[in-house]
């Protein structure tokens, strides 16, 4: 057993999210979104901090630590539980984020993901995006719904990760896991070897940088259904940075494909409950209709929150809607409620 094993049980008995390593600090566990620090741990040294980052690690993994700074895999305990890994170099020395990736992949009524999102797995083509911060659940929701049209349909997906996270078991769908770095170089060349096989839903763990977002869009118009992931907090946000992803001679040629591939977008954030005992999800939904097209065509994307309001008898909802039926049901504070809002003016608070 490795010594940092302890460190990740004591993280799985205390019911936390995620394992912080820093030189030159103490070791800290998220917990229902607070950090907090592990118990009779003292200041981490570099030499106790490398020794112990290298047990789970190869060498070559740490070699590539070294050279890019930078490093992602999964790491699993011998009974069975598993963690993203993100190791990286910092001004002060060596340090690492460890989240624990849950067993089993929980459903939409336990994720607290709206019903409406269920259609995503009847979709046949076009481009689904599941954005938000770092840490709001973007993964369990996309593992979501991959389940339920592994469920469904027999249709072969493809997911592309960096790493894998959760580990989808064939029931009817045929499904193939490729993980950055091992299995693929790059999303971008893990995306332009998809093309090329018969799949029908590609799963993009990120959509970090221009090209890959290009192929994403270049494979949901040529028939496949995609769903990727941004960094974003609302629908309009998402559809300009994917446009402003590109120079400004392809931006028309980008809106246009959107324009015809866009079928929804899930924004998600998770906020702290009032006894501080859990974690509420928020969330909003865009859901392609007749006008979001020529919104996305005209590049108005403020106009996509008045068709979000409009439409809420289809599902759609935006995220200062969301928030305010929240703290309506006593789920979380005001306070809370009023950091995470667009409009600020929902939540002033007295």
């Amino acid at each position: 057993m490795a010594q940092i094993d302890a460190l990740f049980n004591e993280l799985i008995k205390s019911d936390g999210s995620d394992l912080h390593l820093e030189q030159g600090q103490r070791p800290r566990m998220r917990i229902n979104g607070k950090l907090i620090d592990c118990a009779d741990q003292l200041v981490l040294t570099q030499e106790y901090l490398c020794g112990i980052l290298k047990e789970i690690s190869t060498e070559e993994n740490w070699q590539r630590l070294e050279r890019t700074g930078d490093l992602d895999f999964a790491y699993a305990l011998a009974s069975g539980e598993r963690f993203r890994a993100n190791y990286f170099k910092f001004f002060y020395g060596y340090g690492a984020i460890f989240r624990l990736i849950p067993s089993e992949i929980r459903s939409f009524e336990e994720l607290g993901v709206p019903d409406v999102m269920k259609q995503v797995s009847d979709l046949k083509a076009g481009l689904v995006l599941v954005t938000g911060p770092t840490g709001s659940g973007k993964s369990s929701t996309l593992a979501a719904i991959i389940d339920l049209i592994n469920s469904r349909y027999v249709k072969k997906i493809l997911t592309l990760e960096e790493p894998i996270e959760f580990l989808h078991k064939n029931k009817r769908a045929i499904i193939v896991h490729r993980e950055i770095g091992t299995d693929a170089i790059s999303f971008a060349q893990g995306l332009r070897s998809a093309l090329k096989t018969d799949v029908n839903i590609i799963l993009v763990g990120e959509m970090r940088d221009r090209e890959t977002i290009e192929l994403a869009l270049t494979a949901a118009e040529m028939g496949v259904l995609v769903l990727g992931t941004l960094h974003t907090n609302s629908a309009a946000k998402t559809v300009d940075r994917i446009i402003d992803s590109f120079p400004s001679n392809k931006k028309n040629q980008i809106r246009e494909i959107l324009a015809n591939t866009l079928q929804i977008v899930c924004a998600q954030q998770l906020l702290p409950s009032i006894d501080k005992t859990r974690r509420w999800a928020a969330f909003e939904i865009l859901l392609r209709s007749m006008a979001i097209p020529a919104i996305i065509r005209g590049g108005d994307t403020k106009l996509l929150k008045t068709e979000i309001n409009t439409n809420a008898r289809l599902g759609m909802i935006s995220m200062d809607n969301y928030l305010l039926r929240l703290v309506q049901e006593n789920k979380v504070s005001k306070e809370e409620a009023y950091v995470k809002a667009m409009d600020k003016t929902l939540f002033q608070i007295a």
